[in-house]
């Protein structure tokens, strides 16, 4: 079995899509290939990928309700592709968006069934996720985390000969904690997801999110994009992931 992955996100690294995406690869058995899409130099390799595949997973973000622009074209070279090819995999999506709720990516999933519709192919369903940028920036911040344990335990283990010390250990395991927490409906789908994938199953449509209360995510999310607006981007998307 074989299975294409494609990024969507128009950002070259640190996105939200591929996050989520290699969550997904995690609970897929087979041939795994993962693919980028970001322009039309991108086209004929994914769809050399797609000829002999069983299914490909889409994810990308929700922009303006919909796909990104730069995917619509791919989806119509693709749709011809795969009728002169007589090609009928099974499409999954996963959807990301910067909203508290997964059900806000309803009409991209829609715009996906309604490709399969016309391109013969078969659709099975996708996942809506709600606070994906926030999902991202925690993990980041995580990965920084780790980078910092990994000194502090060094220079402990330098300075009293104790490599192993139990409070910072303990912090660090309660921040994993809260992340895991934060992310446990998106782990649970893209499991669930995973199993129909293998299985080459209907899988249909589920929304989910990062599990905090609303009103906590509308007071992070204001202070963040008012900080994105100050600097123009230039926090975690601008300096961690280089522009197009």
């Amino acid at each position: 079995m074989k299975t294409v992955f494609i990024n969507c996100s128009p950002k070259k690294r640190f996105c939200a899509s591929s996050y989520f995406l290699g969550l997904q690869r995690l609970f897929v058995k087979g041939t795994k290939v993962t693919e980028k899409l970001r322009n039309r130099n991108d086209h004929e390799r994914i769809l050399t990928a797609l000829s002999d595949a069983d299914a490909v997973v889409f994810c990308l973000p929700l922009y303006v309700d919909s796909v990104p622009s730069h995917v619509l074209p791919f989806l119509k070279e693709m749709e011809h592709f795969c009728k002169e090819n007589g090609i009928c995999l099974n499409l999954y999506s996963i959807s990301n968006n910067g909203f508290i709720e997964g059900k806000q990516s309803e009409p991209l999933l829609q715009v996906f069934q309604n490709f399969c519709a016309r391109s013969n192919l078969n659709w099975c369903g996708g996942i809506g996720i709600g606070g994906g940028v926030m999902l991202n920036v925690t993990r980041i911040l995580f990965v920084v985390q780790i980078g910092v344990l990994l000194l502090n335990i060094l220079l402990s283990g330098v300075q009293t000969g104790n490599f192993f010390p139990t409070e910072l250990l303990t912090d660090f395991g309660v921040d994993f904690l809260i992340l895991l927490f934060l992310n446990l409906g998106v782990l649970f789908y893209t499991l669930k997801m995973g199993i129909a994938i293998n299985q080459g199953s209907f899988y249909g449509k589920r929304y989910t999110r990062i599990l905090i209360p609303s009103f906590v995510f509308i007071i992070f999310t204001d202070i963040f994009f008012t900080i994105i607006s100050i600097f123009k981007g230039g926090v975690f998307r601008g300096w961690l992931s280089a522009k197009s």
